[in-house]
């Protein structure tokens, strides 16, 4: 019996598969395992980010027993990226990080051998903005996006943020407050529903995904986003905001230096919609 692909599982072979032809001779340049984004950059140029889950890693750095946690540190540089991506499904936090810049990064790959077919599918800002939600929609947040908070408050939209912890919202902003355990029964109420990409990271947004009701908008969004239209065909995605790396030196200093999105948008980083359907 053919066991069905996650999502994860899904991007990964048909990013190889689109790359085929150059896969076995990409490398891994650069890596910086920065605060707040960790960032990869390849043999040819081309660079993804994934968030760093900081919360998650506590445990891998303090003690040579939880070495094997961190994403072989100083032998990252030269690594072949088919080797890098088997740790898509590492148990370990870290290295389903670099895993996933790895991957972002190889996405980017196929958008520069892709050129105007994916780029004619695109608007560039805020993917609030792209969804433009009205009054009398519901909206549901998986994760805490300010930017997007505000908006919505701002033009009176109803909406819930699932989120794990509570003392990420402001005083005035509790009462959209809904303890993420509580997605089966909140999602589904979603007319718009607006995910996180790092539950890609924590490996639950494939069942995210099959809560939201028949005629839903979903969207993923944030710089882990991978943006690979194709993987997402078996779901009801419609939109997909993530961002391209345009500078990748740059972006990768920043990261050194402890830049988190704020810094990184300012200058290396073009926001990007890709609208699926």
């Amino acid at each position: 019996m053919q066991t069905e692909l996650t999502l994860l599982q899904q991007l990964k072979l048909i990013a190889c598969q689109q790359t085929s032809e150059i896969l076995s001779s990409l490398t891994i340049k650069e890596a910086v395992v920065g605060v707040f984004f960790t960032g990869v950059q390849l043999s040819n140029r081309c660079a993804g980010l994934c968030a760093t889950p900081v919360k998650e890693i506590s445990a891998a750095v303090c003690c040579s027993s939880s070495a094997n946690a961190l994403p072989g540190a100083g032998r990252l540089r030269g690594l072949p990226v088919e080797t890098c991506l088997e740790d898509l499904g590492s148990p370990k936090p870290l290295r389903r990080t670099v895993a996933i810049a790895t991957l972002n990064a190889l996405i980017e790959t196929i958008w520069q051998m892709r050129g105007d077919e994916l780029v004619a599918a695109t608007t560039s800002g805020d993917a609030i903005l792209t969804l433009s939600p009205s009054p009398g929609q519901h909206v549901v947040m998986v994760g805490a996006f300010y930017p997007y908070i505000h908006q919505l408050r701002k033009q009176g939209i109803s909406f819930k943020v699932l989120e794990k912890d509570p003392s990420v919202f402001k005083t005035s902003e509790l009462t959209y407050y809904v303890p993420a355990d509580q997605a089966p029964t909140v999602i589904p109420t979603a007319d718009i529903l607006i995910i996180t990409a790092t539950t890609l990271l924590n490996g639950t947004l494939d069942s995210l995904l099959r809560l939201a009701k028949t005629g839903t908008s979903v969207a993923i969004v944030g710089p882990t986003t991978p943006l690979l239209p194709e993987a997402f065909a078996p779901y009801s995605v419609s939109l997909l905001g993530g961002v391209r790396v345009t500078a990748p030196e740059h972006v990768l200093d920043l990261l050194v230096q402890g830049a988190s999105g704020y810094h990184l948008f300012e200058k290396g980083l073009e926001r990007i919609n890709l609208t699926l359907h």
